[in-house]
């Protein structure tokens, strides 16, 4: 059984297991320019981290907020968050090594940018690639797909995002056929949030998403939408 709505043309259906375990915040937009970041996102960038590095180097991860959270809505779907790392915090243990961002492309940029900041794993789809209804469920026996530079995503048991051509999506790595990419123009962006967290935290994080990409990559914000 599960619950649906809508978000713009995108059918959303969450399985009844997960009603309360978290909230899903989804964000489409449409006419990306992808083709580079102005200066003023590097800027962005390095006030974002010197933050982070002032606040946090040295201390535990799971004594930082938003670590917390998320590694506790893993152990709630039985997802074990030191072999699987929620894909927030690998950012927030690389730049507190000192290594900085990965830089991959504008858009996936300014998303990781995102989720560092607000500790929450994100996903980011090329939305002409995603088909049919969306559906918020738990991986069955055997489900996988090719992850952005992984070989294979095991998503047996996991949290994840499926259309209907199969999973494309989950709070730890993506797959390979829904990727953005350098002609990517329309966008579909997921949040996966703690319910701790699923209120004004998750709005603000939305917001802030949908004002950097229209800052940074020209992009028209056509939908936002919180499902839990």
């Amino acid at each position: 059984m599960s619950i649906g709505a809508r978000v713009q043309g995108l059918h959303l259906a969450l399985d009844d297991s997960l009603r309360g375990c978290f909230a899903l915040g989804l964000l489409e937009a449409e006419a990306v320019n992808n083709a580079g970041l102005p200066p003023a996102f590097d800027a962005d960038a390095e006030r974002v981290i010197a933050r982070l590095v002032s606040l946090y180097a040295g201390r535990q991860p799971a004594d930082i907020p938003g670590v917390a959270e998320t590694r506790a809505l893993f152990h709630r779907l039985d997802m074990d968050p030191t072999k699987t790392r929620p894909s927030s915090e690998a950012l927030l243990r690389r730049v507190l090594q000192g290594k900085g961002l990965p830089r991959v492309s504008p858009v996936v940029d300014v998303c990781n940018l995102c989720s560092l900041e607000h500790q929450l794993p994100l996903g980011l789809y090329d939305r002409d690639a995603v088909r049919g209804t969306i559906r918020v469920r738990i991986g069955r026996d055997g489900e996988g797909y090719p992850g952005i530079r992984k070989q294979r995503v095991n998503l047996s048991g996991r949290l994840l995002l499926a259309d209907d051509e199969g999973p494309f999506g989950a709070p730890t790595s993506d797959s390979m056929r829904t990727a953005v990419s350098p002609h990517t123009r329309n966008l579909l962006v997921a949040l996966f949030c703690p319910p701790e967290r699923a209120g004004q935290h998750l709005s603000t994080a939305l917001e802030h998403i949908a004002n950097l990409i229209t800052l940074h990559c020209s992009a028209s914000v056509i939908a936002v939408r919180v499902l839990q």
